[in-house]
């Protein structure tokens, strides 16, 4: 009966992200080709006036470089996005100055589709990001639902990341490696 349950919901979720639209909220959008990819959860857009844009893909905290997983992150979300047309929904910027937005892309196996595919989500998904609570707040009901279950289910699954016996997210090894920096 949990298998049956687990299946349903995981189907309802598919069926949700396939249905899925940008939203159009009061986001400020930028439409532009993925030129660069930093990691796991950072791209640079390269906009139609040739102005290149660091993108933080909102939701999500992906591995580090010199972490586990850190380079099959970020290979991931390049397979995804590189080169390719996106559409970046955003509202805020980091103390660095990065977009930090929620990004489309259109589905690699549909090429004549909308960008439908939200990226942050595919990450989680495929366990490559963890979903990262701290901003939760600053997602709507609805994607705070589809991330908390994309993780389960790719933590219940043990892809990606979730593999390891007890993997460090990347807020905790950041942690460290500042403070290895101050002894």
């Amino acid at each position: 009966m949990n298998s049956l349950r687990s299946r349903l919901s995981l189907l309802f979720v598919l069926l949700l992200l396939l249905s899925a639209s940008p939203s159009h909220s009061a986001a400020t959008v930028l439409e532009g080709t993925v030129v660069k990819i930093a990691d796991g959860d950072t791209i640079t857009v390269l906009d139609s006036d040739r102005v290149q844009h660091i993108v933080r893909i909102a939701g999500i905290d992906a591995p580090e470089k010199g972490q586990a997983f850190g380079n099959a992150s970020r290979k991931r979300l390049g397979e995804l996005v590189a080169q390719k047309e996106v559409r970046v929904e955003f509202n805020k910027h980091d103390r660095w100055g990065r977009i930090v937005g929620k990004v489309w892309v259109r589905p690699p196996d549909c090429p004549t589709c909308d960008r439908t595919l939200d990226v942050g989500l595919a990450q989680v998904t495929t366990g490559m990001a963890w979903w990262y609570r701290k901003y939760a707040r600053e997602q709507s009901p609805e994607d705070q639902g589809r991330y908390e279950f994309a993780e389960q289910e790719a933590k219940a699954k043990k892809v990606g990341l979730w593999q390891d016996k007890n993997p460090q997210p990347p807020w905790e090894f950041r942690a460290a490696k500042r403070y290895e920096g101050r002894n």
